[in-house]
């Protein structure tokens, strides 16, 4: 189990204490006041190293199958003995421009606030030492918990849209560049658009478990909890009102590129059909000529040779003029 642990601690009145090792002794203790709660937060647990956990806090298999599993979409689940929440934080690598998720279940029953972290990007430490450092807020027990990590998640998610927004503004450069100067830019859009894809799965779902939170007669929720998960709720329809925008615009970038793909086609072709039509001349004069018939009466004239060569230079000068007026050329 230790090895699992990642940090555990009794809080009362806001105050970090230690407990006892034992969890059923650690719970026992903490409800003992009133006025304390356990944390305690798990790190990719296997289902031997949760089962323990799971007695100890009285969990609902359902949900402690739902922990194990790290493949959930975000949720709020409640049940006789705790709530259960889902959260995917997002992950951006600015190296690559992409986007990863990992996901994160939190418990919060009566004295008690169990974390399960899957991924490396949960940020759970630096949420537990900022309300470490505000013993006001997490007073206020389990539920101030949970606020602080739904609040830290949809924080990251409005960092993360800036960011997919200065790299669509560099998308769209490159685009709309000169012709010859980009290269796989229809690559570049899907690969946004699936980036812009799994975010919208880890946000978007989101928005009603937190609107439920914002909601009273949530069980294990604080009566007065809800104007501050409004205040996240808020937060989270600016993130997916945002990233809407993103993904709308990125349709109409990608339209556009294929609609200027077809136009450098289309000035392609006129380009090949203008030179195919100045070759087309001089060939067909050299072909009459150069059929086998007796009786040609330009064959037996001096001049015949330069006037011709010069009728088809001529000729073909001629519809160069033509097609460069024209802007084929």
């Amino acid at each position: 189990m230790h090895a699992v642990i990642v940090d555990c601690a009794i809080y009362r009145g806001g105050r970090r204490t230690e407990g006892p090792s034992d969890l059923s002794d650690a719970l026992a203790e903490a409800r003992a006041t009133g006025d304390a709660f356990l944390w305690i937060g798990l790190y990719e647990p296997t289902e031997k190293e949760f089962d323990h956990v799971a007695a100890e806090f009285g969990l609902h298999p359902l949900a402690v199958e739902d922990a194990l599993n790290a493949h959930q979409r975000p949720k709020l689940e409640v049940y006789d003995d705790s709530l259960f929440v889902v959260l995917k934080p997002v992950v951006y690598e600015p190296q690559s421009d992409s986007i990863s998720t990992d996901e994160l279940m939190v418990f919060i029953g009566d004295s008690f606030v169990v974390t399960v972290r899957h991924g490396e990007s949960a940020p759970l430490h630096d949420v537990r030492l900022r309300m470490e450092n505000e013993p006001e807020v997490l007073k206020h027990g389990p539920t101030a918990v949970l606020y602080a990590i739904s609040d830290a998640v949809v924080d990251h998610y409005i960092d993360v849209v800036s960011e997919l927004q200065v790299d669509l503004e560099e998308l769209e450069t490159e685009v709309f560049a000169p012709v010859g100067s980009t290269r796989n830019s229809a690559e570049r859009i899907y690969t946004f658009k699936r980036q812009v894809l799994e975010f919208r799965r880890a946000a978007g779902p989101l928005a009603a478990p937190m609107v439920r939170l914002a909601s009273a007669g949530v069980p294990f929720v604080h009566k007065h909890a809800q104007p501050f998960f409004r205040d996240v709720s808020d937060h989270l329809t600016r993130a997916n009102e945002q990233v809407d925008g993103l993904d709308r615009l990125l349709s109409d970038v990608l339209s556009a590129h294929l609609a200027q793909m077809g136009v450098r086609q289309n000035d392609d072709m006129r380009k090949i059909s203008a030179w195919a039509a100045m070759v087309a001349v001089p060939t067909m004069v050299a072909g009459i000529y150069g059929m086998n018939f007796r009786h040609m009466p330009e064959l037996r004239w001096v001049w015949a040779y330069p006037v011709v060569l010069l009728f088809m230079a001529g000729a073909v000068y001629g519809l160069f003029r033509l097609f460069k007026r024209r802007g084929w050329l």
